[in-house]
């Protein structure tokens, strides 16, 4: 693991973007663990998970149809029905942009020299 001098202390002066501000020194790191659950993460949300989630509204989708499925229950579920649709579509992009952003995090690790490998 690489030792950071002067960490959490202000880096002064620092300029972004044409602004002068002060950002904290911090703790880089990724170990071998964390690329692996990074890597199983991605895994599940991409290869089963959201493949799950879009199979259940699709056959939600189908149990909606009154031809299909009918009865008193049955008109309660197609009158929950898209409420819950929408949640799992929500879930779907939520889980979309948490393997984006852990992708991107991981990256930013790296190239900062964080890995203890």
């Amino acid at each position: 693991m690489k030792c950071i001098e002067g960490y959490g202390e202000p880096v002064p002066n620092r300029r972004v973007a044409n602004q002068t501000e002060e950002f904290p020194m911090s703790r880089v790191l990724s170990t071998a663990e964390a690329k692996q659950a990074v890597t199983k993460m991605q895994t599940i949300i991409n290869q089963g998970l959201v493949e799950q989630i879009n199979s259940l509204d699709r056959e939600g989708k189908t149990l909606c149809d009154p031809n299909i499925w009918d009865g008193d229950l049955a008109r309660v579920f197609r009158n929950d029905w898209p409420q819950t649709s929408q949640a799992l579509q929500k879930i779907r992009q939520d889980l979309e942009t948490l393997r984006g952003k852990v992708q991107q995090i991981n990256g930013n690790i790296m190239t900062a020299g964080g890995s203890s490998a």
